[in-house]
């Protein structure tokens, strides 16, 4: 019996001009029931169906049915009937992530002892500040904007700034506009994330600088330099006063003229020794070059001659720095060297204030101070005529390479730690105080001033790579420079001052023209010019 029943309902549901028994409800009938009508049928000699020759299928009739064509129509605008029933949901389309349920119809009602987790404080939240923060936000996403706004130009959106921070109170207009009771547990005392300091991609936060020259974002030349060393301690670059720009890779040393564009390889060490630091004397015709074995030689840059090499380090000479004729030197076990290289017996003075290797090295403007940053966190600041630090500096966390004295103000000095630092600080040296400290959110390798602008730019590692401008004595950042996509090793100045070039350990130099000088200013200082921009272009062969 179970498949004669199985057949007739399959021949039931298969049957096109039959009546239907089962099944939803006609569109029309449904219509008509919401609009409180009694449940309707359609007979087969007023159905607009049989008018047009189409059998329509039949409905069972009521006591008192009659034809839906029958009844009186509102006519093509909105039904009143429509409008007088409350019940009745309109559809909207709503767009659903992957993987959310439908909501239900129903909203269960919550418990009387339930309640929301995060309450708005409302005395410390600031109604009217919420308000407008609000109906800005409205109207900046409700249409485009006009090309007047497009238009505004530097000094007022400065004024708008100026004035927003005002109005504020100095609070960010960024930040939220409720305030909650219940915050986040605050983390226990001294705690450190050490993988937040190796991971961290985040920015600088600090406040950008304003300024109205043009700064060029892309380098102005860039270099191959294959071999280069990833090594953080290593000092590999060295722009001398005669405008020749000398670069260490592995183990041989190249000499390249920014005036004519001609690379010169000078000197080529035996394995397995290589270059670890550059230095170019105050007069720019001889160049110091530290290597692995703790020799320091001396090298006529003109005749390409070795002048004299001098010994006395048990291992790697890391940093260079002249003051006149003395040449200090420092190594990886901690100590500093001064030569003089006038004499035979070149080893005059030696400075122990450091447990770990000399990564940091920089003579004054003046002669007359010292600084060396090292391995072991520490800054000491030496008086040329002492062998005992002035000044010992420790606030700084991971290891100092980046050294650098301003050139207008003789007593200033900036400092940047490594990886677990990432600080740069700014010193006072006739004190030892910290005038200043920024976090720069990653690793500083270098340090340069420009002599134009009371600015100076900075090198940074992992995670952005990049060369950072900053204001003094705000500490305002004004621009950052990327495209190195290897950390930043080494910083040099051009001799005009125009002219900042970065070593990078993706095996590229690049030079960034960012302390550009008016026609004027440049007339000027070429004019105060004792010497030419290449002199030694004439000599190289």
């Amino acid at each position: 019996m179970s498949h004669l029943q199985f057949d007739a309902k399959l021949s039931e549901a298969l049957r096109m001009d039959g009546d239907l028994t089962r099944g939803p409800v006609p569109r029309w009938q449904r219509k008509a029931m919401e609009q409180g009508m009694q449940q309707l049928s359609i007979s087969n000699e007023n159905s607009f169906a049989n008018k047009s020759g189409y059998n329509s299928p039949k409905s069972a009739k009521t006591p008192h049915s009659r034809s839906f064509l029958d009844s009186k129509s509102p006519g093509r605008g909105k039904s009143p009937s429509r409008s007088k029933s409350p019940g009745r949901r309109i559809p909207k389309l709503t767009v659903r992530g992957a993987g959310q349920k439908t909501p239900s119809r129903k909203t269960p009602a919550t418990p009387h002892n339930q309640q929301d987790r995060f309450i708005p404080n409302r005395s410390t939240t600031d109604t009217e500040r919420s308000h407008h923060l609000l109906v800005t936000s409205m109207e900046a996403s409700g249409g485009d904007k006009s090309t007047e706004e497009d238009e505004v130009s530097l000094q007022q959106k400065e004024y708008q700034e100026k004035m927003t921070e005002n109005l504020n109170d100095g609070v960010a207009p960024e930040l939220r506009v409720l305030s909650f009771k219940s915050k986040a547990p605050q983390a226990k005392e001294g705690h450190l994330n050490n993988h937040k300091v190796l991971y961290s991609a985040g920015k600088p936060t600090v406040p950008k600088a304003a300024t109205t020259r043009h700064i060029p974002n892309m380098p102005e030349k860039v270099l191959d330099a294959p071999e280069l060393l990833d090594d953080y301690y290593l000092h590999l670059l060295d722009w001398s006063v005669n405008n020749h720009l000398a670069v260490a890779l592995g183990n041989s040393v190249y000499v390249w003229n920014a005036g004519d564009g001609s690379i010169t390889p000078l000197c080529q060490l035996d394995d397995p020794d290589y270059v670890c630091s550059l230095s170019w004397i105050k007069e720019g015709n001889v160049l110091a070059i530290g290597n692995s074995s703790g020799v320091t030689q001396l090298w006529d840059v003109a005749q390409q001659k070795l002048v004299r090499s001098m010994g006395g380090h048990e291992s790697r000479v890391t940093t260079l720095s002249w003051n006149s004729y003395i040449l200090s030197s420092g190594s990886r076990l901690g100590q500093i060297f001064h030569h003089d290289v006038r004499v035979a017996e070149h080893h005059v003075t030696t400075l122990a204030g450091h447990s770990q290797e000399v990564c940091g090295l920089k003579w004054s403007p003046d002669g007359r101070l010292l600084a060396s940053g090292g391995n072991d966190n520490q800054v000491n600041i030496w008086d040329s005529m002492n062998t005992t630090p002035v000044h010992t500096l420790t606030q700084h966390q991971a290891a100092v390479k980046a050294v650098a004295w301003c050139p207008w103000q003789n007593n200033l000095l900036a400092t940047g730690g490594g990886t677990a630092d990432r600080t740069i600080r700014l010193w006072n040296c006739t004190t030892g105080i910290c005038l200043k400290d920024t976090t720069t959110n990653s690793q500083v390798s270098s340090i340069v001033w420009s002599a134009h602008y009371k600015e100076f730019i900075s090198g940074h590692g992992f995670s952005n790579n990049q060369l950072t401008i900053w204001k003094y004595p705000t500490m305002a950042k004004v621009a950052d420079l990327t495209g190195h996509t290897g950390r930043v090793l080494e910083l040099c100045v051009s001799p005009d001052g125009q002219m900042v070039v970065s070593a990078a350990a993706d095996e590229t130099i690049r030079m960034w023209k960012c302390w550009a000088m008016d026609k004027k200013d440049k007339k000027q200082a070429d004019a105060n010019k004792g010497h030419p921009i290449s002199m030694l272009a004439q000599t190289i062969r």
